[in-house]
């Protein structure tokens, strides 16, 4: 059976784990320096050589972003950061500036070579100019269709490995190079640092009546003229695995680790099906609907006219309300950490590798062994009677109530 890694994103070691436990073969992620997600949690060298060794002894891959356009005054680090990546065993460095790509075919000639989608690889020969250079791996530009991803792979023959993002948020601008966040914030997204000002909402005014701004409204929460709708590929992940890509990779190291295992947890699911000629189980989609989201869209797959704004407002139709530490086998009890308000007796639902379902929680005790009723307070850890024994890093969510 063909292979195919489904790769995740992760913020921060718990969200790491997180994506493993769901199923990613492979994760991706930045230390503190060089990468295009400065405002995620990240990793210190300690713990980017700690998240490799988890990786590696779940048998799992590792990959690292170095992906930020740099400038002459960086290239002092970067050597010997890179040097420290190849020893610490990273499976490849996600790169998108050429000077950084030759450092590493220079300095680091065992580290494997990622280009990534910020190189803005939108045909055939510039995939095969990345691979004589050197690259394991071509991360494709997002604004390209099924056929020409279908095209390009066909013309590699298998020479390089080409990798596509099939869910998550999408930039406005041209594979992410935005100077918006520049030019408002002095904050360089291309250095890692974007605010994702496309979000925020704006008004237009008449240039001699600058204090009577107008905001262009299509319904009571405004026009985001600059504004993305999210990816969502669950229902065309067949036709995407056709195109004879060998990863697909969800956005996301600035999300929670309840979006990371929910998605992570539908991919697995979906790719599974397709490989095993089941196909698409179409409760997948509904699961995605449970996470917090913009409105969907299968991004420039099906044609680029599909590319369209939208409202900035998220939805959150669910609520994360633990996660599992595991169970105490001595008090025949599940462990859990709280991270949003609920109450025992809540309808509550399970997202397990082993399957999703309801529970109720009537009685709840915290570490001294007092009943808890309301647990509000963030990060407690709290202990539940009960035969149920999760697995650590499960998921306990509450459908949101609508008043």
């Amino acid at each position: 059976m063909r292979t195919i890694e489904l790769l995740s994103p992760a913020g921060d070691l718990n969200k790491l784990f997180t994506a493993l436990r769901f199923g990613a073969d492979a994760v991706y992620f930045a230390g503190k320096k060089f990468g295009l997600r400065a405002y995620a949690t990240n990793f210190d060298e300690e713990g980017v050589a700690e998240a490799i060794r988890v990786c590696h002894e779940q048998k799992k891959k590792a990959y690292v972003t170095v992906n930020i356009f740099a400038s002459n005054r960086d290239f002092g680090e970067l050597s010997d950061y890179l040097v420290f990546l190849e020893k610490s065993g990273a499976d490849g460095v996600i790169v998108s500036d050429p000077g950084v790509a030759a450092l590493v075919k220079r300095a680091t000639p065992g580290l494997d070579l990622h280009i990534s989608t910020q190189a803005n690889v939108t045909n055939k020969y510039a995939a095969a100019f990345w691979r004589d250079f050197g690259a394991k791996r071509i991360v494709l530009a997002r604004e390209l269709t099924l056929g020409e991803i279908t095209e390009i792979n066909e013309y590699l023959d298998g020479t390089a490995e080409t990798e596509v993002f099939v869910h998550g948020a999408m930039c406005i601008s041209y594979s992410g190079r935005c100077l918006l966040s520049t030019y408002l914030t002095d904050r360089d997204s291309n250095r890692g640092e974007c605010v994702q000002a496309c979000r925020w909402e704006y008004a237009l005014a008449e240039k001699s009546r600058t204090e009577r701004p107008l905001t262009i409204s299509e319904d009571e929460r405004g026009t985001y003229i600059l504004n993305s709708k999210d990816m969502n590929t669950i229902g065309i992940l067949d036709r995407i695995l056709e195109t004879g890509v060998s990863s697909l990779k969800i956005e996301g190291r600035m999300k929670s680790e309840y979006y990371v295992g929910c998605v992570t947890d539908a991919y697995r699911r979906g790719i599974d099906g397709v490989l095993l000629e089941k196909g698409v189980d179409p409760t997948l989609q509904e699961e995605l609907e449970k996470v917090n989201h913009r409105e969907y869209c299968t991004g420039f797959y099906l044609g680029k006219a599909e590319q369209c704004l939208t409202t900035s407002k998220p939805d959150n139709p669910y609520r994360f309300c633990a996660q599992v530490l595991g169970y105490d086998e001595d008090k025949k009890c599940l462990v859990i950490e709280q991270r949003n308000r609920f109450f025992a007796g809540d309808d509550l639902e399970v997202v397990s590798p082993l399957g999703h379902y309801n529970v109720k929680f009537d009685v709840l005790y915290d570490e001294e062994g007092n009943p808890i009723s309301d647990c509000k307070i963030v990060q407690q850890k709290l202990f539940v009677p009960t035969d149920l024994k999760l697995g650590r890093y499960d998921i306990i969510r509450k459908k949101e109530t609508v008043c």
